[in-house]
């Protein structure tokens, strides 16, 4: 018996082939800008996981859709891989004017040629168009406003300077 399949669709039961569902048409849906303050880079050398840097979350803002500060007390744990390459892992949290929290975590890459990637961690300005940081985010919260935002993938495109990141955070359609 060869074990190759030639019909990537077996018949059911009945000896008939099921319909195959069509996925639905998607897109991006602009939702939030997050303007996030870091402060100085903690470096804890190398570790087990790769070059360990922790850099503090000291505030910052939520913007164009969800009004929120972002609150001091977070942080992102990156690993700097040996060819520049950061893995972006951040947690922190974010309170609506009206005393509604959010937490956030992204995950994500920076990516570019090691020159680029040399004058980010100096913490030289880089045009955004000059390297690659894009990022997951994931929302978790109580406000029911907000609701649809942690049912949802979001997807985000992000920019550093010396003092702080920003990126624009997009829905899935």
């Amino acid at each position: 018996m060869n074990p190759t399949r030639t019909n990537p669709t077996p018949a059911n039961a009945e000896g008939t082939t099921p319909s195959i569902p069509e996925p639905p048409a998607t897109g991006l849906d602009r939702r939030f800008r997050a303007e996030v303050i870091v402060g100085e880079v903690l470096d804890h050398g190398t570790t087990r996981a790769g070059h360990r840097r922790v850099i503090p979350i000291l505030g910052g803002r939520l913007s164009h859709g969800v009004d929120a500060e972002v609150l001091p007390g977070g942080a992102d744990w990156q690993v700097v891989h040996d060819d520049g390459v950061l893995e972006i892992d951040t947690r922190y949290s974010a309170r609506t004017p009206d005393g509604g929290l959010v937490h956030l975590r992204t995950r994500g890459i920076r990516s570019g040629p090691p020159e680029v990637l040399e004058a980010l961690l100096r913490g030289a300005p880089v045009a955004a168009s000059d390297y690659y940081f894009r990022l997951v985010v994931t929302i978790e919260t109580a406000v029911p406003a907000l609701r649809e935002l942690q049912d949802s993938l979001l997807i985000a495109a992000a920019a550093r300077s010396a003092d702080r990141v920003v990126y624009d955070a997009y829905r899935v359609r």
